[in-house]
């Protein structure tokens, strides 16, 4: 499956930080089911360098992602931001209005992940990394994939959908990555995965229950592939996204820095 860049919804900034320049293109990429609003961060570099899909939470693409994947960018990656629930909503998929935690906020969550069933998800997933790794500064070799929140489980279908080009996969605050009565759980696609897997969970989090991560860890191991599984002892759900009330600074720095060697020994 193809996906394609509709120029003219294509907007070119360049964005600096201290040492580097990159460029930060909003661009459509389109799906059977309709077209995806996504962000290509690419560094100013004469080289091609390694690729990471960037899955964000569920309130999707907003100036808080783009940092997190500015970082990234400015560690040596070329990273691709799609909005996961563009069947929905494009950009931004909340009302400012809809306050965190309200049944508002809850009602649209359900909007949001209503469409997202496995067979629409590995769709997606085969254009956004069809995408990424096409462009002239994605380097040739293994990608990464990192997920947060409900990203988790789509970061993990990833390394599923296309298992000799994702070679490491992490996920943060992954929010129901093992539904063992559910036909669409996230850990089913294991069997399929060959990536090295990093798994960062918060502590009582309803979304993945200390049990949860008993069964997730057991289906892991009888995988039998390269992975990690902590718990961030005082990290709540959300805890490295820098606009959620459970951001958790010093965890979310441990997080990265997890990240970083994960993809460094990886991806290079």
């Amino acid at each position: 499956m193809a996906s394609h860049l509709t120029l003219e919804k294509c907007v070119v900034k360049p964005i600096w930080d201290k040492e580097n320049m990159m460029l930060e293109q909003d661009v459509d990429l389109t799906t059977a089911d309709g077209t995806v609003d996504a962000v290509l961060f690419t560094p100013d570099a004469e080289k091609a360098l390694p690729g990471v899909l960037h899955i964000p939470d569920i309130r999707s693409i907003r100036e808080t992602h783009r940092a997190m994947a500015r970082r990234l960018v400015g560690e040596g990656y070329t990273v691709l931001m799609p909005n996961p629930f563009y069947r929905t909503s494009r950009s931004p998929v909340f009302a400012p209005e809809i306050k965190h935690g309200s049944p508002e906020f809850m009602k649209r969550i359900q909007e949001l992940i209503a469409p997202l069933t496995p067979e629409g998800l590995e769709q997606d997933l085969s254009v956004y990394l069809d995408y990424l790794t096409s462009r002239p500064t994605t380097a040739i070799g293994k990608v990464g994939v990192v997920g947060y929140c409900i990203g988790g489980g789509i970061a993990l279908r990833a390394a599923a959908v296309k298992p000799d080009r994702v070679g490491a996969v992490a996920s943060f605050h992954g929010g129901g990555l093992y539904k063992p009565s559910d036909p669409a759980s996230p850990h089913l696609v294991l069997p399929r995965v060959k990536a090295i897997l990093y798994f960062g969970h918060a502590v009582k989090d309803g979304s993945m229950t200390a049990e949860d991560i008993a069964g997730f860890e057991k289906a892991l191991e009888e995988w039998g592939g390269d992975y990690t599984s902590k718990v961030y002892d005082g990290a709540h759900h959300g805890w490295t996204v820098r606009d959620n009330p459970a951001y958790n600074e010093p965890q979310a720095e441990r997080a990265f820095a997890k990240m970083m060697a994960l993809f460094r020994e990886t991806l290079g």
